[in-house]
């Protein structure tokens, strides 16, 4: 078999909402439950298995690739919501959308500073 990435552990203050906020924007339908985690499931078969986090916790950043579609209707909720968003990483460029690659991205926080971004083209401009 060849390796395949299957899940990531995600630190929260509280997985439930951080795994209904993500689920919610990606309309990937209700997060569910696994043992200790609230399990937002992607269409590749990966998983997101959100955590309540002890101590301070450690932003990260997750990307996920996303039809032309998808993108117009994720990005619909985040204006619907009044979510700030950014077309770069560092968060210079408010409410503004790139076209790297040939595509189109954005970037949001989630309720704890996780950097989410979506893309629909990979970077470099490979085909998915």
């Amino acid at each position: 078999m060849a390796v395949q990435f299957n899940h990531t552990i995600v630190s929260s203050s509280d997985k439930e909402a951080s795994a209904r906020f993500l689920a919610g924007l990606l309309g990937t339908g209700e997060p569910s439950s696994y043992g200790p985690f609230a399990v937002v499931q992607l269409a590749n078969g990966t998983s997101l298995d959100f955590a309540d986090g002890r101590g301070r916790l450690h932003t990260q950043h997750y990307a996920f690739l996303v039809s032309e579609e998808e993108f117009d209707q994720i990005h619909g909720r985040i204006v619907e919501r009044g979510l700030t968003y950014w077309a770069d990483p560092f968060h210079q460029h408010e409410g503004q959308i790139n076209t790297n690659d040939g595509g189109r991205g954005l970037y949001w926080n989630d309720p704890d500073g996780h950097n989410l971004e979506i893309l629909t083209v990979p970077y470099g401009g490979r085909p998915a």
